[in-house]
């Protein structure tokens, strides 16, 4: 097992005691069985689904052990998993999964936080113990046969090739196509949203979107006791790897891998799992790198299964709408999570944390420290609760709704020792007026951006040692916040603002600068701000 030291807050703000906490690893016999010898061939032509099928089949009923896939190019249907067997691929190995539809068939299982149907996943395991896939080879999934693209995320040669491979194309409003691999999967939508609003989970009536019904790449549903470690995972159909409702779940030495326009290419996406460690691994994808969710709106406050004790430490992520993410499909709650010692190089967002109204569901003690970020597109932090499925950070207006069993609630959450050499904005933060983000520490942070922290409706907000290089607009702009509290801030506003107060709402905004007021560090405030809301000490 992996057991280490890991302070758990009982949330609020309060932290308890150092406690242990363990990831179980499989346990998997000590017995051998070769894919060959069951009739295999590593030639890329010959269909290798049988043979797949049989070793499993051979191992499992021994009491499990250890499938062997050597060197060559191994082209095979879906694969499905049986419990205490490890999958291991040797270096030299390549398993590409078929390009044929009609080899997937559709069945019950998950998807972007509600249970649904779609098509098996080319790794499919459910309900199982004790499994592993393992070895320096390589899986890859065949999402180019599955996969919508949008003409905007190509150049004229790629979307003149995509259109030579046969499709559909779709007119998405004036300026944009999309590129489908059928009629069917093209008219999908409709009718995948229509069973969904009818509650309808019955296979057969799915049957005529089946090419829109592309799957996860490896789907781990109710497994205890996974592991995956040193295989490269690419070109995933939709999302690469998704554990859900798995407990003990342990990955690491992976890479995860996607072309950067992949719709829904996600890298990992951990759902409503406990007990999860994931370390020393690489991902360049799509979407979002390393996501934590747990159901989405009325089915997950339902199921009511959170992700927690999870940590994620030593990754690093290139491209990806998101390095580490929060959301939005977090209707169940995430607690007790730490990430440390990750570095993000060209992703989209760095920190992310995403939700809506509708959602409902508990974010709490989350700790993160020692990231590094160099060229980030947008935010380098990024809290926003007005998600409407886009890749940027959505701003929210100041209107407040009625709190309700939908209202997503995000607290406790604790941020330090982080740098980023470049963004577009250091801190951004747009929360619910009728839940600000509460309880938010943010701790020695250097960042070199275009505009500095940008922070609505966030109450208990605290921003020590920030050393922030930014060129354009105020250092700190905190609208409608309550109880935020500055301290060893270091830069300069460009417009000459330490910091602009705006918003009626605003209340208790200590500042502890005892240089405010000089050139470059002036406090302005809203005409509609009241009296007395700014606190100098």
């Amino acid at each position: 097992m992996n057991i280490y030291q890991s302070p758990m807050s009982a949330g609020s703000g309060s932290v308890s005691d150092i406690q242990a906490y363990e990831v179980t690893l499989p346990v998997i016999p000590e017995r051998e069985y070769h894919i060959t010898e069951y009739g295999a061939v590593g030639d890329g032509v010959t269909d290798n689904t049988e043979a797949f099928r049989l070793v499993i089949a051979a191992c499992a009923d021994a009491g499990g052990g250890r499938v062997i896939i050597p060197a060559g190019v191994w082209l095979t249907g879906p694969i499905v998993l049986r419990s205490r067997i490890e999958l291991h691929v040797e270096a030299g190995a390549l398993v590409t999964f078929s390009r044929n539809f009609d080899q997937y068939p559709l069945i019950a299982s998950s998807f972007e936080g509600w249970q649904a149907v779609r098509c098996q996943s080319p790794i499919d395991a459910d309900g199982l113990e004790d499994i592993a896939i393992t070895g320096e080879g390589v899986w890859d999934g065949g999402g180019e046969a599955w996969r919508p693209v949008k003409r905007s995320k190509m150049t004229a040669s790629q979307w003149k090739r995509l259109l030579a491979s046969g499709g559909v194309v779709e007119q998405a409003g004036e300026d944009e196509q999309i590129w489908w691999p059928s009629q069917s999967a093209l008219d999908g939508t409709a009718l995948a949203e229509r069973l969904h609003r009818e509650k309808v989970l019955d296979v057969a009536a799915y049957q005529g979107i089946r090419d829109f019904l592309r799957p996860n790449m490896v789907s781990l549903r109710r497994c205890t006791r996974v592991l995956l470690d040193g295989p490269t995972f690419q070109n995933s159909p939709a999302w690469n790897l998704h554990p859900w409702a798995c407990e003990h779940v342990t990955i690491r030495n992976v890479s995860v891998r996607n072309p950067w326009f992949s719709q829904n290419g996600d890298g990992l996406d951990i759902e409503s799992c406990r007990h999860a460690l994931v370390e020393q691994s690489v991902f360049d994808v799509g979407d979002d790198a390393i996501c934590m969710k747990s159901g989405k709106d009325a089915e997950g406050r339902e199921l009511g299964l959170p992700s927690e004790y999870v940590t994620i430490r030593d990754c690093t992520v290139y491209h990806g709408h998101g390095g580490f993410v929060i959301g939005s499909e977090m209707s169940g709650g995430v607690r007790h999570v730490r990430v440390m010692d990750c570095t993000f190089i060209g992703t989209d967002i760095g920190l992310r944390f995403k939700s809506a109204r509708g959602r409902g569901g508990i974010v709490e003690d989350i700790q993160i420290e020692r990231i590094y970020m160099k060229d980030i597109i947008m935010e380098a932090i990024s809290f926003s609760f007005f998600y409407a499925n886009q890749e940027g950070s959505a701003r929210g207006g100041d209107l407040a709704q009625e709190v309700s069993e939908e209202t997503p609630v995000f607290r406790d959450i604790r941020i330090s020792e982080v740098v980023c050499a470049g963004a577009d904005t250091a801190l951004f933060v747009s929360g619910l007026p009728e839940m600000p983000l509460d309880s938010v520490s943010i701790e020695g942070y250097s960042v070199e951006a275009r505009t500095g922290v940008q922070c609505a409706q966030a109450k208990h907000l605290q921003i020590t040692n920030l050393q922030a290089r930014i060129t354009e607009g105020p250092l700190i702009h905190l609208h409608n916040c309550k109880g935020a509290a500055l301290e060893g801030i270091r830069g300069m506003g460009a417009d000459g603002k330490l910091l602009l107060v705006t918003g009626l709402d605003s209340a208790g905004i200590v500042c502890r600068e005892a240089d405010a007021d000089t050139d470059g560090r002036q406090i302005s405030v809203g005409p509609e701000v009241r009296n007395g809301v700014i606190i100098r000490r």
